[in-house]
């Protein structure tokens, strides 16, 4: 199992500890979430504080735009060294262009989908896009009860991968814990992204581990 700890869960106040942490983990990803305010109930943080981010974190970043026209931001996520920039359908209007765009630049292309957006809408770009992250929390706030439906919707992603031959990775976001985990690895998830059970810990190193190796 792939491990991206989300930084929405970090020590806003002071991030070299958190990011230091990560770096010395069995983490395979760091996980940013940058929320608008407008797609998503909230505001997180922008791109002075990724690329803040960026220059101390030696883990692969994996970019989660939680906001409106994701393709404005392309080249600054590009800019960042991240791998993975993951948009959502329900905000990309021509989301076969953007997912192109995305490759061009260098990063794989991860599509979002919020709890109540139905797997079947992805067929027709399964086989363009490396990464499905299904939402198991409305988008918007940390620390969220895990939705059981994503089980079932995992299931039905990973069907969708197998049947199109694509190459997609599944990734969970939300609610994650070693329970939720093990259930979500049995329904055919390859990474999960934690945030308040790896930084709510007292050994955030342990909770890493344990996701790691379930």
């Amino acid at each position: 199992m792939e491990v991206s700890p989300s930084l929405l869960a970090a020590n806003f106040a002071n991030l070299t500890p958190d990011i230091e942490m990560i770096n010395s983990s069995e983490s395979d990803y760091l996980h940013l979430d940058v929320m608008d305010g407008v797609f998503v109930p909230n505001i997180s943080f922008g791109f002075p504080v990724l690329g803040s981010v960026s220059k101390i974190c030696r883990k692969p970043l994996d970019v989660h735009l939680m906001i409106v026209e994701p393709d404005k931001w392309i080249s600054q996520v590009r800019d960042l060294g991240a791998e993975i920039m993951n948009v959502h359908y329900e905000a990309c209007t021509h989301l076969h262009s953007v997912v192109s765009r995305i490759h061009q630049a260098g990063m794989k292309a991860g599509v979002t989908l919020n709890p109540a957006t139905p797997v079947s809408l992805l067929s027709d770009i399964i086989e363009d896009v490396d990464l499905v992250l299904l939402m198991s929390v409305n988008p918007g706030f940390g620390g969220q009860k895990f939705i059981p439906n994503t089980l079932k919707k995992t299931k039905e992603l990973l069907n969708l991968i197998k049947s199109s031959n694509s190459k997609a990775k599944i990734e969970i976001d939300g609610g994650v814990n070693e329970t939720t985990g093990a259930a979500l690895k049995e329904a055919g998830a390859d990474i999960l992204v934690a945030g308040s059970y790896v930084f709510g810990a007292q050994n955030p190193h342990e909770r890493i581990s344990l996701l790691k190796n379930l």
